[in-house]
């Protein structure tokens, strides 16, 4: 059973920073991808930054240059470090994985193609 539980949200001020964590378990596939999505009220959740078991990475145009994915396979965890925030940024963000996506820097951005997801944790970022 693959559980993704995701830490590090919380509130910060435009400008300002925060890291994310994805602890990963019962997942132990050699090939994988792994996403970041996020979801603002009213909103559909949205692909963020993708990485692959290669450690390939793939961003959103919206976070080019401010976040940055990152796995420690040693802990089974995903990182997302996000810098620069934007009141924007507001949403929950979720942590999500699978091992059956083919080509993971062409399929990313498709919620669909991930099986499993984490909870969530919600970033606010104030102006």
């Amino acid at each position: 059973q693959v559980q993704l539980v995701e830490s590090g949200g919380g509130s910060v001020q435009s400008g300002g920073s925060l890291r994310l964590s994805c602890a990963a378990s019962g997942y132990t596939y050699s090939s994988y991808c792994m996403g970041w999505f996020r979801q603002a009220p009213g909103k559909e959740r949205e692909g963020v930054a993708a990485i692959d078991s290669d450690g390939s990475t793939s961003y959103a145009d919206s976070v080019k240059g401010r976040f940055t994915i990152s796995q420690d396979n040693a802990k089974n965890t995903l990182y997302l470090q996000m810098n620069s925030l934007k009141p924007e940024d507001t949403a929950m963000y979720y942590c999500a994985a699978d091992d059956s996506v083919k080509e993971c820097m062409e399929w990313w951005l498709l919620p669909g193609v991930f099986g499993y997801w984490g909870q969530g944790t919600q970033v606010t970022v104030s102006s």
